[in-house]
């Protein structure tokens, strides 16, 4: 998975790009709305490749009703009882939603497995199920995506550096990502046994380079967009109903503190 060699995206093109795709995927929101279409969009990656900023460029200017992302917790000591998918299935959509799962139910397949939060036999046993999973998924109408963000290690050291350094994003670093960051051959050993088990002709995996982060929001959102046969719903034409005319009533200082205009 080696890294294409160009130059990093400027910004000018970048805005003008999002900005005509944010308008598409406005249309995709309200085509789900009236369709009742349920899509599902799974992102992993490794540390620092870029999950968020990718999220936050899809869901800036949609409905956080309509798209929702999951980012869970740790489990509890219920949901470890469980059938380990069991806890990510209420979060599916239903009709006319678009779910995205921040990290979803491969945990298993990679920091569960490498840092061992889970024993080999539980990690295997995920791998032999879950393309049964997702198949049925499938099968019950869900359009699902999945798509792997790779880094190079070079680059996932300067972000993860960053994090340490930047006061705008210590919240990104965890305990975690610093035991992670010293098993990069651990993790790409987990993500290629996970590829070789659940990259089904259903659910295939898309990996993406994500160094130039900009480079790589564009190329999601334009793959999404171009694997949803979604089309722009019929709209009424919108017409502003006329304000009341103004009357006697005074307006007067009804708030008691205002903000100071310090800008």
């Amino acid at each position: 998975m080696d890294a294409p060699v160009s130059k990093a995206m400027k910004r000018e093109p970048y805005e003008r790009q999002l900005k005509e795709f944010h308008g598409e995927l406005v249309k995709l929101q309200e085509w789900a709305k009236h369709t009742g279409a349920k899509i599902c969009i799974i992102f992993e990656g490794r540390d620092g490749a870029g999950k968020g900023g990718v999220i936050r460029a899809i869901t800036e200017r949609v409905s956080p009703r309509v798209f929702r992302v999951i980012a869970l917790p740790p489990p509890t000591d219920r949901e470890r009882s469980q059938m380990y998918v069991q806890r990510y299935l209420p979060h599916l959509p239903a009709a006319g939603e678009v779910v995205i799962f921040d990290r979803s139910w491969y945990n298993r397949a990679g920091v569960e497995r490498v840092m061992g939060f889970c024993t080999e036999e539980q990690a295997q046993a995920f791998l032999f199920a879950v393309p049964s999973v997702e198949k049925v998924i499938v099968e019950s109408g869900i359009i699902l995506l999945k798509y792997w963000l790779e880094v190079s290690p070079k680059e996932q050291t300067r972000r993860i550096e960053e994090r340490i350094t930047d006061p705008r994003k210590i919240w990104k670093l965890s305990p975690m990502d610093l035991k992670s960051y010293g098993r990069w051959n651990d993790y790409s050993r987990a993500r290629d046994d996970m590829f070789r088990a659940s990259d089904t002709s259903w659910a295939p995996w898309f990996a993406v380079h994500s160094d130039d982060k900009r480079r790589a929001r564009l190329n999601i959102i334009s793959h999404i967009l171009s694997s949803i046969p979604y089309e722009a719903p019929p709209r009424e034409k919108i017409k502003l109903p006329k304000r009341q005319k103004l009357d006697d009533h005074q307006e007067t200082s009804f708030a008691r503190h205002w903000v100071a205009e310090t800008c």
